[in-house]
């Protein structure tokens, strides 16, 4: 059955005034806003109608009433204003990103501290590679007689450094040839034919130097692969408690042990979406149940994406969370794309 315009008008006013009070909507505040032009007694009868729908609910305590996932999914889809930031949130961000971040993921794990900031939700950003993951340089420290240190740095500029040992010494003269073998033959290539290229050296290198030649592309082959999986960064998960859907523990339990513990399970977008709204049950994980999610995409460059994602009640301001989330990303965009350009303010875009 297809909404009439007054049905629709009376869920956007239950929908707004719920997401700003947190309390149920009763008969006499829809009269008041919308001027006083359609009686109470209609409205009753078109708020009973709507519950029947299941576009609202009325709790048990409660004559008001409060929009169910299916109503605020309408509500996103077809009734929500559109929004942009204003011009001391797109200051407040541009400043954030201004600010000095070293590495790929101080930047993403940054990112998240600042947008959990922005919209006081916890947030969870994520670096997403796509394709393999090669090794752009290597480099190998001395500690002593039989300990070095590895440091890789890949091609979407993640540095990663582990200590490994061997059993037989190796000096300072001999990690430098190596670290000159690896970054001649072990660069640019796969995790396959870099155990196919170690293979080929075996019969031309002396056991003191093929032994810590084999832990350094050991190590390698695991920076690979963890650098070809999301890497996730939660933020800000004690601002749930403190939204009224989540001030009793045993509700807030489960979905702060997926921020904290599971964060791997919390939803990433398709390729080529650059935004997506997950309302309540639209949410696969369980734990989300009673949760929105707002998640947004961005590019880094070097064949890789970032996805910024905001969690928060039902209830959580939709068109204030995406406007604040699409700048950020779009900021990101820029700043790693045009060296540090940000985007205008949406009043400056021609």
């Amino acid at each position: 059955m297809e909404l009439t315009a007054r049905k629709k008008q009376i869920l956007k006013v239950v929908t707004e005034r719920y997401i700003d009070a947190a309390e149920p909507v009763g008969s006499k505040y829809i009269a008041q806003a919308m001027g006083g032009a359609v009686s109470s007694a209609t409205i009753r009868n078109e708020l009973a109608d709507l519950v029947e729908l299941g576009y609202l609910e009325q709790p048990h305590t409660s004559a008001g009433r409060v929009p169910s996932p299916k109503g605020y999914r309408l509500y996103v889809n077809e009734l929500m204003e559109q929004r942009s930031v204003s011009d001391q949130e797109a200051s407040q961000i541009n400043a954030a990103l201004g600010g000095s971040m070293r590495g790929l993921d101080s930047v993403i794990a940054q990112a998240g501290q600042m947008v959990s900031s922005i919209v006081s939700y916890p947030a969870y950003a994520v670096a997403a590679g796509k394709g393999a993951v090669t090794v752009r340089r290597f480099d190998l420290l001395p500690v002593d007689a039989n300990s070095f240190i590895a440091v890789v740095m890949t091609a979407d500029s993640r540095v990663k450094s582990q200590i490994l040992r061997t059993e037989l010494p190796v000096d300072a003269e001999q990690l430098t040839a190596l670290a000159n073998l690896l970054n001649t033959h072990f660069t640019g290539i796969g995790p396959e034919e870099t155990g196919e290229k170690l293979m080929g050296l075996t019969a031309q290198l002396p056991p003191e130097l093929f032994m810590p030649l084999s832990l350094a592309i050991e190590y390698t082959r695991e920076v690979m692969d963890q650098s070809a999986k999301n890497q996730v960064f939660t933020t800000g998960q004690t601002q749930l408690l403190l939204q009224p859907e989540f001030q009793d523990p045993a509700r807030a339990n489960e979905l702060m042990s997926l921020l904290t513990d599971k964060k791997a399970d919390l939803p990433v977008l398709d390729e080529n979406t650059p935004m997506q709204i997950l309302i309540g049950p639209e949410n696969v994980n369980e734990a989300l149940k009673d949760a929105s999610v707002v998640v947004a995409s961005y590019d880094i460059g070097e064949n890789m994406r970032g996805l910024i994602g905001v969690v928060g009640p039902t209830r959580m301001d939709y068109a204030a969370v995406a406007a604040r989330l699409s700048y950020f990303a779009e900021s990101l965009t820029k700043m790693f794309g045009k060296g540090n350009q940000l985007p205008p303010k949406e009043d400056d875009r021609s």
